[in-house]
């Protein structure tokens, strides 16, 4: 009985062989944690075939990839990575001359402030992104990939019709992780990047080329400086947005007041016969400053509902992270 249930895991096991080399890449070319990669797996195929198959089969996914000559995760990720494999492989087999060819590579090479990480689409495309390294550099958080952008995007991809067609602005759009998966995948008619901070738009810009946004008849696409405290109605009205998102932008209680104030001025858009769609996604950090911004919502006579229903779990991030996505009206 305990051996055919052995069996039984085996063939589970085999069976999953390329999902577990999915997860590999997808991991890697988001500079996940390393302690969230399938190890295990890899151990266990070590110890029951004595073979470096699978570590080849992994490095061709990650590391020898063309999306990694193309636009490689940091230095330190990848040797970090690599040092994990090799220390897998001399537990279990044969040294792969391959794997010590890669580490040659990032060995002497020069660490970067910058670095790409990689989001792989359902479709097979990728959304490739310079970001820094750092979470908070130049004064800003902007110039990273945060969970709740994560979340939104897949929302997203779940609700392509949301955006199909339509106008779409996006509040602080830091490096473009949403907006660039949506102008990929649903098929909007124009997309508005925006936010203020100077080295944040640059970056915003980079990223929107680097995948080939501007070379495209549609979306018609546009990075924007939008100053939350400066906007008038008369520059809302000419962007003329059927739908509004922003992924963690209520993060800090000293520009509640402001977004609000701006959101109030979208949700009383008088060009519009039919009011934009307005999405707010955020990851919940201080629950004093999210319970704030619900009350000023309020106050302004903004009403809001969460979206609750389960989402495909499309990129790698902390599922266990307190996200909420609500949508607006008055």
């Amino acid at each position: 009985m305990a051996h055919s249930e052995q069996n039984r895991t085996l063939d589970r096991e085999v069976n999953d062989y390329p999902g577990i080399l999915q997860k590999f890449q997808v991991s890697f070319f988001a500079m996940c944690r390393l302690v969230s990669f399938p190890w295990t797996f890899l151990e266990k195929d070590l110890e029951r075939n004595k073979s470096s198959d699978l570590i080849f089969d992994i490095l061709k996914q990650t590391c020898l990839h063309p999306l990694c000559q193309k636009f490689p995760p940091s230095v330190r990720f990848r040797r970090l990575f690599l040092s994990e494999l090799i220390k897998q492989e001399a537990a279990g087999c044969d040294p792969l001359d391959e794997l010590y060819d890669a580490l040659a590579v990032v060995v002497g090479a020069e660490e970067k402030s910058e670095c790409y990480k990689s989001y792989l689409l359902p479709s097979g495309d990728a959304v490739s992104l310079l970001e820094n390294i750092a979470l908070i550099s130049e004064g800003t958080t902007g110039l990273v990939t945060w969970e709740a952008a994560l979340y939104l995007a897949e929302w997203a991809l779940d609700h392509q019709q949301t955006f199909t067609g339509r106008t779409i602005l996006e509040l602080g759009s830091g490096v473009g992780l949403t907006g660039i998966t949506i102008c990929r995948s649903c098929s909007p008619n124009r997309f508005v990047f925006s936010d203020c901070h100077p080295s944040v738009l640059q970056k915003l810009q980079n990223n929107v080329e680097l995948n080939s946004l501007t070379k495209r008849e549609t979306p018609e696409v546009s990075v924007e400086e939008l100053d939350w405290r400066a906007v008038t109605q008369e520059k809302i009205e000419q962007i003329g947005a059927d739908v509004v998102i922003a992924a963690d932008v209520v993060y800090d209680p000293d520009v509640v007041e402001t977004l609000v104030e701006l959101l109030s001025k979208i949700l009383k858009c008088s060009s519009h016969t039919v009011l934009p769609e307005v999405l707010i996604c955020s990851t919940i950090r201080n629950q004093t400053t999210y319970s704030g911004f619900k009350q000023q919502l309020e106050t302004s006579g903004i009403r809001h509902r969460v979206i609750t229903e389960p989402i495909s779990h499309v990129f790698p991030y902390n599922r266990d992270s307190d996200i909420e996505l609500i949508q607006l009206y008055t």
